[in-house]
């Protein structure tokens, strides 16, 4: 039995055992540095980003301290869409230039929301903001509890969430029926227009990304186009050092970090947080429910999923996932960790990868944190 039948078999020999073209396990690669320079061209060829010039800067609307950090949030104006806003974090009265972090928000099928599932900039949090804070990031805003540990950390929303969002009033009336846009200040304590919105743009999804390719993009390329403008903000701040700067994420944002980690060189380190898998899972189990953001035309016949963020060997990198993790199957997460520590092995460069596998679901709970944080320290 599989998800597309009798035709379930044959799809998963397409990127079963073989390996892809541009494999770096592959016997003719022997030149970590050769290989990487020929798979990221040919993933940004199959990327197909558009042309979108960086902003000359980000415009920062309010600075103010809170459970001793400095806040600021600021916001910055890409070639279409919304402005997209942003929120930096870094120790109060802090001094010099700090080591930064892009930390990179997630799915969790709210759309409505981005950078605020994992900061917070006050003690008053959307109710609907717990059902996700509670199961996945124990209680904590991530971005937050590193910054505490002396870093600068930007958290931006992404295309479709939170400011970047899709608005109703924008869409033809067919697909958005008789639903309305909402704000948090019109429903400040009132999670059902938000949950209806979620679930339309879960709808959406498919609207979205047969849009992208019939535009000749991609939804990863869109991604990996606007966090690396965010990555520019970033390491152009006075305040940051630009030779010590990782990324981060869970889930949606794990995806983010392998195309982010794996295809920009000023990620010294990059921690991939229930986000890892093959190709053949996601074609035998697992496409059923997992969103359209994931996918990019030919690129499983050159690389497997795992080593899209291997390309940045030998790189420090950090892979965390959970045992019972229900959005992936367990032979194929530990399959993908052991493709990228053959990868990472053939760099001469294995004390620069580390993984665990965690109980419980998905999730990226105060242990895995703890884990995480570490890491970051070490290399950053």
């Amino acid at each position: 039995m599989t998800m597309i039948g009798d035709y379930g078999h044959w799809m998963s020999e397409l990127v079963g055992d073989t390996l892809p073209r541009l494999s770096f396990r592959r016997d003719e690669w022997n030149d970590i540095d050769t290989w990487r320079e020929a798979s990221r061209k040919q993933v940004l060829d199959y990327l197909a980003i558009p042309q979108m010039d960086k902003p000359s800067e980000a415009t920062v609307h309010k600075q103010y301290t809170y459970d001793g950090l400095h806040i600021e949030e600021l916001s910055w104006q890409l070639p279409f869409g919304p402005p997209t806003q942003a929120i930096l974090l870094k120790p109060e009265n802090s001094q010099g230039k700090l080591p930064g972090i892009l930390a990179l928000h997630d799915h969790a099928t709210n759309k409505y929301f981005g950078k605020r599932k994992i900061a917070r900039t006050s003690d008053a949090w959307h109710p609907s903001l717990f059902e996700t804070h509670a199961p996945y990031y124990g209680g904590v805003a991530w971005a937050n509890e590193i910054a505490k540990r002396g870093y600068a950390v930007l958290v931006h929303d992404s295309f479709s969430f939170g400011s970047r969002r899709i608005m109703l009033k924008d869409v033809d009336e067919r697909l958005r029926g008789d639903r309305v846009d909402t704000t948090i200040a019109d429903e400040p304590h009132n999670s059902n227009k938000i949950f209806a919105y979620n679930q339309w743009a879960a709808e959406h999804e498919n609207v979205i990304s047969k849009s992208l390719f019939a535009a000749g993009t991609t939804w990863p390329g869109i991604f990996l186009a606007e966090d690396q403008i965010a990555l520019d903000m970033l390491c152009s701040r006075d305040d940051v050092d630009e030779e010590r700067v990782g990324c981060g994420g869970l889930s949606g944002g794990g995806l983010r970090v392998v195309f982010l980690g794996g295809l920009d060189s000023r990620i010294r380190c990059a921690i991939c947080v229930g986000q890892m898998t093959t190709w053949r899972d996601f074609v035998l189990n697992i496409s059923v429910i997992h969103s359209w953001m994931n996918y990019s035309p030919l690129l499983p016949r050159d690389l497997d999923y795992p080593e899209i963020l291997g390309m940045r060997a030998p790189l420090p990198t950090m892979v965390l996932v959970s045992n019972e993790d229900p959005l992936f199957t367990l032979p194929e997460m530990q399959r993908a960790d052991e493709i990228l520590r053959q990868v990472y092995e053939k760099a001469d460069a294995l004390d620069h990868y580390a993984s665990n596998f965690h109980p419980g679901g998905h999730k990226f709970d105060l242990k895995m944190q703890a884990e995480a944080f570490d890491w970051f320290d070490q290399w950053l």
